[in-house]
């Protein structure tokens, strides 16, 4: 049993190959078939990119957390000495507060930025894939009418 499915795959892999050798070329086919394949495998790859990144990120973010955590448990008994007023301490709080609360605020505008402007890229390529579809078929239209009466002369 095994001898013939070999014996099979063996058989449709010679028809496939004699398809593909009958099978006459075109312009268009190859260079549709080669950016398709260059596009498939940027889409593979893009995940593990973005993944990346993300890595990235997520590790620089938790080193500059891991490094303030650090500075506060060494700089803790250092100025602990100093025994600095707490309306001094309540106002750096407050003033650090607000220092974090316009950043975070920085954040959510640029969010929202990047929010609309990724829609706005997306609404650009969706108008520009309809221009370029009624495009070809202006242009098929053209080519079939030009085709047929080049076949009547």
């Amino acid at each position: 049993m095994e001898k013939s499915i070999t014996k099979n795959l063996a058989n449709s892999d010679s028809i496939i190959k004699n398809k593909k050798q009958n099978h006459k070329l075109s312009v268009c086919e190859v260079m549709k078939d080669n950016v398709c394949d260059v596009i498939t495998k940027l889409e593979s790859d893009m995940p593990i990119v973005f993944q990346g990144y993300s890595d990235l990120y997520s590790k620089y973010l938790h080193s500059q957390r891991d490094f303030f955590g650090v500075c506060h448990l060494a700089e803790k008994q250092y100025f602990d000495k100093f025994e600095v007023e707490p309306n001094v301490l309540k106002a750096l709080d407050n003033y650090f507060k607000s220092l974090s609360s316009v950043s975070k605020y920085q954040i959510d505008i640029f969010q929202g930025f990047l929010k609309y402007y990724f829609k706005m890229r997306l609404s650009f390529i969706d108008s520009s894939e309809k221009y370029v579809h009624s495009m070809m078929d202006l242009y098929a239209k053209i080519l079939s009418q030009f085709v047929q009466k080049s076949n009547t002369d």
